[in-house]
């Protein structure tokens, strides 16, 4: 038998205690019952695709740039720029996502680039109905539904942070998904808990979101 222990995937993000394990990542075991909360999702898995803005690339993924669309195999794909995507799945999902992805596209005859980012990436989740009076504290964005219902992609500065941010309401619930650099990421996620503070938010447990 091996001396040497499994490896454990971290998130920039600390760990809210307790700390448990899901899929070799280390995360929270912490659940709250708060109106506004703040997950970190850094483990799912995050596939950026990068291909022509008007090709077949984009009508096989489904989604155009601004939105944010759930596929055929449960998988959230973000336009998430002109001719960028986003594709978010399970944890430890990469391979086979990156798998799927490259035969699918295989035959299309266009430059696609596929990406694993799910370590360099920090993902959070913002739920809760006051998710909009704090995001509009450190965003300039008009969040109105409006201007971004669900489903709505864009990337802006939030608490000075480029940030890919999606409108994604989780059964029925206003929610937001955050998605930066893994370096910035502790950094979005104390800004977020602090704008967060006069609402009453609360850090949330890891969970695998149904998209």
């Amino acid at each position: 038998m091996s001396d040497t222990a499994a490896a454990i995937a971290r998130s920039p993000i600390t760990v809210a205690p307790p700390v448990t394990q899901h899929r070799g990542w280390e995360v929270s075991g912490r659940r709250s019952t708060a109106d506004l909360t703040l997950t970190d999702l850094t483990p799912l898995t995050k596939i950026a695709v990068r291909a022509p803005y008007d090709g077949a690339v984009r009508d096989a993924l489904g989604t155009p740039f601004g939105r944010a669309v759930v596929d055929a195999m449960g998988r959230l794909v973000i336009g998430s720029g002109p001719g960028e995507w986003l594709v978010l799945a399970g944890v430890g999902d990469g391979t086979a996502v990156q798998g799927q992805l490259s035969q699918t596209t295989a035959s299309f005859g266009e430059f696609v680039s596929i990406l694993d980012l799910t370590h360099g990436r920090a993902l959070v989740a913002l739920t809760g109905t006051r998710s909009v009076d704090l995001l509009t504290k450190v965003c300039g964005i008009d969040l109105a539904d409006s201007a971004a219902p669900d489903g709505t992609a864009f990337r802006s500065s939030v608490a000075r942070v480029v940030t890919d941010v999606v409108r994604h309401d989780s059964e029925g619930t206003l929610s937001y998904l955050l998605h930066c650099e893994r370096s910035s990421g502790q950094y979005l996620f104390d800004a977020l808990l602090d704008a967060g503070a006069e609402f009453g938010i609360e850090v949330g447990g890891f969970a695998v979101p149904g998209f």
